[in-house]
């Protein structure tokens, strides 16, 4: 097995990337605090070629040096907007027609597995704030609320593991 080079993988230049058909989701990020995490949710929505990303209240927006550390450019690529509050970025999203998934666990939630996206419609998955997650007056603006099983001690997984793990699913379940 030989390791495949850089440029032999066809990577798409920044202007192919912006002129691209982008899948119809938006990650929502709902004041999160690190900046390394801000950055590998940018480098994620680029690596699955989603639409943007939401950016709301205390998270910080490019450019910044730390953003762009974990980013590694993708802050660059992929559209971003600012919203004062997460409440503001869902109601824009709704009134385009976007399905509202909270990441959280959450009575009458959805398991992950059990998520069936439709390829027809477009999705915004919300992630929370590190310590409180999702806020509690965005979740009730939110359609549904997605969990991701987990089987430890902790009950929470990082941002940008979450992020990871809703944009491999949604990308190789939405048919």
């Amino acid at each position: 097995m030989r390791k495949i080079r850089n440029d032999e993988l066809g990577r798409k230049s920044l202007e192919d990337f912006r002129a691209a058909k982008k899948r119809p989701v938006v990650f929502v990020l709902d004041n999160i605090r690190s900046l390394s995490n801000i950055g590998s949710v940018f480098r994620t929505a680029d690596a699955f070629l989603f639409q943007a990303i939401y950016l709301c209240g205390i998270t910080a927006q490019p450019p910044h040096r730390e953003i762009h550390k974990t980013a590694l450019g993708a802050e660059e690529s992929v559209e971003w907007k600012y919203f004062k509050t997460t409440s503001e970025a869902l109601l824009e999203l709704r009134s385009e027609g976007y399905i509202l998934a909270g990441i959280e666990q959450a009575e009458n939630q959805v398991r992950l597995d059990q998520f069936k996206p439709d390829a027809n419609k477009k999705y915004a998955f919300i992630f929370g704030n590190e310590i409180q997650g999702v806020a509690q007056d965005v979740l009730n603006l939110c359609d549904l609320a997605i969990e991701i099983p987990q089987l430890g001690t902790k009950h929470s997984l990082n941002i940008a593991v979450c992020a990871g793990i809703i944009a491999w699913h949604y990308s190789y379940q939405s048919k």
